[in-house]
Parts: structure tokens; sequence; C-alpha cells
């Protein structure tokens, strides 16, 4: 065994001093016209991508400068038969890469890496020799044997992943495959041998296709059928509601009646309010009649108090009638709808009142239609990276206005937005705060403001309303894994 070591050694030392009497015997031929410059690189390993270089050359023959770069980098070379040609380079610490980019890009040329092997050729050989390629894999394809592929797909619905890899847009469902919206224009992920089917009973997926593409396939869609995280989003709209108003009036009429003799008949002078001769008192006719108000609420009428003087004979009197009424109110309305929704899939909840009113469906033909006055909570989420919830929120609020000639109007809040909430956390979407104050006002001139007795010929109406609408919004990430089928 030593003396086999032993040949061996000898023979390497034999081999290494003859090739260095040839190199001493045939040095290399310097290239015309170049300008010598020193370059260093290591001996064994290849250059790092960004290390620079130097270069200063003079017509340097193309084949000449690609051969320095190839021992640059540490890569072998392979160049066709059109690359040829002189060039003139100066470029001054340039990362090696960039420099053989700018030294091809000169020439029209293009280059190709395949492991430690670096193909260069004009751009138009490369289009040519791609053209190639595929023109051969189609016809390999076109022949080549076809391979089936069936899969029970957990969470996706398989109508959808199927519409998906012929390139339809198909819009996803509940448990549709990861909650992404496909694109109306997605592209075919078959092949044009390629056969897909659903079954909807099952969820199974069959696929034909060829084994390369079917790889492709198979990847694709273990990125799909993911589960889709669930999130609670709960909405309360509170409505506050503080009303308050005072309303003071009256009535005043007198009456007097004085008898006449006119040619021996007997008549009556009556003027102002008349009375009945039944009821001795009780005036038919006021010259005032401002009662109160409704003090800003329709449910009470106003209290009275009423007064009649008069003589014995009941042909002068006087009535006055006070009317007072004082109303307040407070009220708080806190609607709290709630829904489940899967990311990136738009819930919708509503509920209301539909209500009923005609309108014209052609010449004298009439038709009943329903206006909708409901409560809604339209609501897309969008889960984060960082677990924070993106929400495009769509919130009406609704309520039944007064009675006109059309039929009911529709008081109508809204809001749409779209805000950043984290899981668990609460916003504020927005709020509407609303205050009326009124202070009304009607009076006899002149007479409606004599100190102290122009209250006997005025009323007065003063009402104060303060309104305020919040809505807050609190999504939550639902924790739950549906449990895997078998495939």
């Amino acid at each position: 065994m030593m003396t086999n070591l032993l040949a061996r050694t000898c023979w390497t030392a034999l081999g290494c001093i003859g090739a260095l009497c040839a190199a001493a015997q045939n040095p290399p031929t310097p290239v015309p016209g170049a300008t010598a410059f020193p370059v260093e690189w290591p001996a064994s390993a290849p250059a790092p991508d960004n290390r620079p270089i130097s270069l200063n050359f003079q017509n340097i023959e193309l084949r000449a400068l690609l051969q320095v770069f190839a021992e640059f980098s540490g890569l072998n070379l392979v160049l066709t038969d059109n690359v040829s040609g002189p060039v003139t380079v100066r470029l001054n610490e340039v990362p090696w890469q960039q420099a053989l980019d700018i030294v091809l890009q000169s020439k029209g040329l293009s280059s190709r890496q395949e492991g430690r092997v670096l193909w260069v050729a004009p751009q138009g050989e490369w289009a040519l020799r791609e053209k190639k390629q595929r023109d051969a894999q189609a016809a390999l394809d076109a022949v080549s044997p076809l391979s089936f592929w069936s899969l029970r797909l957990q969470y996706a619905r398989a109508s959808e992943v199927a519409q998906r890899l012929q390139g339809g847009g198909a819009a996803p469902g509940a448990g549709g495959a990861g909650g992404a919206t496909a694109g109306a224009g997605g592209g075919r992920w078959l092949s044009p041998r390629g056969t897909v089917l659903a079954e909807p009973r099952t969820n199974q997926l069959f696929i034909s296709d060829l084994p390369a593409r079917l790889a492709d396939i198979q990847h694709m869609i273990a990125l799909l059928d993911v589960p889709v995280r669930q999130i609670l989003i709960e909405a309360r709209i509170v409505e506050a509601d503080d009303q308050f108003g005072q309303s003071l009036g009256v009535r005043l009429g007198a009456g007097l009646a004085v008898p006449l003799k006119v040619q021996g008949n007997s008549q009556t002078l009556s003027m102002g309010a008349t009375n009945q001769p039944a009821a001795a008192g009780v005036a038919n006719g006021n010259q005032v009649n401002l009662p109160a108000g409704s003090a800003g609420q329709t449910v009470n009428t106003p209290a009275t108090f009423a007064v009649s003087l008069f003589n014995a004979a009941a042909d002068r009197f006087i009535n006055v009638e006070l009317s007072a009424l004082e109303a307040a109110g407070l009220g708080k309305v806190v609607s709290r709808p709630r829904v489940v929704t899967a990311d990136q899939t738009k819930a919708l909840i509503e509920q209301g009142t539909e209500l009923p009113y005609q309108s014209s469906a052609g010449i004298g033909v009439t038709a009943i239609s329903f206006r909708k006055a409901n409560l809604k909570l339209e609501v897309t989420p969008q889960i984060t990276p960082d677990g924070s919830v993106v929400l495009d929120v769509d919130v009406n609020r609704d309520s039944v206005g007064q009675l006109t000639g059309a039929g009911y109007a529709i008081n109508t809040k809204h809001v749409k937005t779209q805000v950043r909430v984290e899981d668990g956390g609460t916003a504020v979407l927005g709020g509407i705060f609303e205050e009326t104050r009124r202070n009304d006002e009607a009076k006899v001139p002149g007479l409606g403001d004599v100190p102290g007795l122009g209250w006997l010929f005025k009323n007065r109406d003063q009402t104060q309303r303060k309104s305020e609408l919040l809505i807050f919004l609190t999504p939550r990430v639902v924790a739950d894994a549906p449990a895997s089928l078998p495939p």
C-alpha cells in the first residue's frame, strides 16, 4: 500500500513539472491594443455577487474579455459562434455582474446561468432557442399520457375551485377557499388537454391532466383549501332623546245685549259673543282665541281653567279660559345587531318595517308598493397579519316619520365608512347630535304688549329638544377550527 501511494505522488510531481515547462516554452499571446491592469481573485472560491471589478481595455476581443469575467467569477463559460468582435471598456470599481451586463448589452448579447455554467449568445438566438423549446414541449404534451387525481376538499367548495382552475371568476362563498376574491379574468391553470369535474355532493374534485401540470395544480389547491377565520361583529346603536316644553294660552269673550223698541216693536242689540237663553253665562264665541299648544308632544291636551262673569239678566257677561301645559320627555333606544361572517365575506343583517303606499302602474291603474324602514348592518371584514380587523361598514337606522299625502315619511340615519379596529376593541364610528330650541308667541297687536293684562291677549309655546345618535362597533375573531374530514 505504501508503494502505491509513493508511485502516485511521483507521477503527480512529474505532471506538475511538465506543465510548468510547457507554460514557459509557450507564453500567452498578448491582445493587441489592450492595457494591462492588476486583477486579483481567489483561485478556488467564486467571487461574491457584489465584488467590484476594474477594467481598462482598448479594442479587446470580446471573447478574451468574457474569459476575464469567467476567471474572475470562477464560472465556466460557453460562447456561441456569433459572439465575437472588438470592444473598448473602462470601468472602475463596478460590481462584476453589473459590468458583465453592460458589456453584453453593448453588443446585443444576453446570458443565462445554469448552475456553474454561464451561457452567452445573441438575444435573437435565445428567443429562437426558447421558441423551439416551447414548440417541442407543446408537441410532447400533445402526445404524452394524462394522469388522474382525485381529492376531497376540506374547506373550499369544489365547484368554485373547479371554476378557478378553468379560468373562471367565481365569487367565494361563506366557506370559500380562504375567502379570497377571485379575479374575473383569472388565467387557466389546466392545460389544453386537462379536464376537471366537481362533485358537490361529496365536495370532491376529479382532475385529469399532464403530470407536470398536475403537480402545480396540487400545490395551488393546497394553498386554497385552508380554513377560513370567522369574525363576530357586534354593533351598538344608541339613540338618546331629551325634550321639554311649556305652553300658555287664553280664550277671552265678552257679550252685551241691550233691549230696544223700534216703531213699537221690541228688538235686542247684541254685541260680542252671544249667549244661549237656556244656558246663561255660556259663550258661543270668543273675541280672543289663543289656547295653549302641545308643548312639543302629541299625547296630552293642555289643562284649562275657565271663569264666567255675568249679570242677573244674563245680558252682560265675560268669559275667560286659561290653558297651560308643561311636558318633559327622556328616551333612550339601544339597538345591538350582531352577525358572524368569514374573513373577507360580506354579511348583512336587517330588521324593520315595510310601509305600503300606492303607486301608479299605468293609466288608471294603481299598485301597492312598499318602502323599508329598517335597522341594517352590512359589513365586510378583513383580518390583517397583526391580528387587527379592517371593516367596511354600512349602518342604516330608519324610523317611521310623519304621515303625508303620499304616505309615511321615513327618517333616515346612515353611516358608511372603513375603520381598522383591534381584535376585541371598540370603535366609535360616528355620532349625530341635534339640538332644537323654539319660542313661538301669538298675540293681539297692541293689547298683547300691555304689562300684566297682555297675557289675556296672547299665548306662548316654548320647546327644547336634544337628540344624539352614537354608533359603536366591536369585532371579535372567533378562534375555532373545524374538524378535518378524511381525504
